[in-house]
């Protein structure tokens, strides 16, 4: 079986690292990178979707990046238990007609005993903004170690 570090049980740190390591592989927005963190059989609730699976959430982030365009993502560790993190996060997207949005949302996780995420369950509201009301202004890619977080951005 492959393990995915940190692994449980979790501590403060290595919740928040597991926490950055998400938001890390996100924001690549590669479907394959960041499915390979789940199990195979993993369950998901995402808005109103529910996949199920590997192959259903790679289909489910293909179309969300095809959608959600110059995405840009933080995550927050809320709280954490044994083999479980809570995480609040938002970020930053525009579709096709050039409309910016920030989306807000929180997320509950349940990990293997390997580190795999066998449950991910997502709250997510979207508030539009203009362009100017941006936040997340980095490269594409990794936030750098700098820039502010979610607390410190009043959000």
């Amino acid at each position: 079986m492959t393990s995915r570090p940190p692994v449980p049980p979790f501590t403060l740190d290595s919740a928040r690292q597991k926490v950055r390591l998400a938001e890390d592989a996100w924001n690549t927005r590669d479907p394959d990178r960041v499915v390979g963190v789940y199990t195979e059989d993993t369950v998901w609730r995402n808005r109103a979707e529910f996949p199920v699976g590997r192959e259903a959430v790679r289909a489910f982030l293909q179309r969300k990046w095809a959608r959600e365009l110059d995405y840009r993502l933080i995550k927050g560790l809320w709280a954490f238990g044994e083999d479980r993190i809570a995480v609040r996060f938002a970020y930053e997207w525009h579709d096709d007609s050039g409309q910016w949005f920030r989306s807000y949302g929180n997320e509950n996780w349940a990990f293997t005993e390997a580190g795999l995420m066998r449950r991910r369950f997502a709250s997510i509201n979207d508030l539009p903004i203009t362009e100017s009301d941006r936040l997340f202004r980095w490269p594409l890619g990794r936030r750098p170690d700098d820039h502010p977080g979610l607390d410190e951005l009043g959000l």
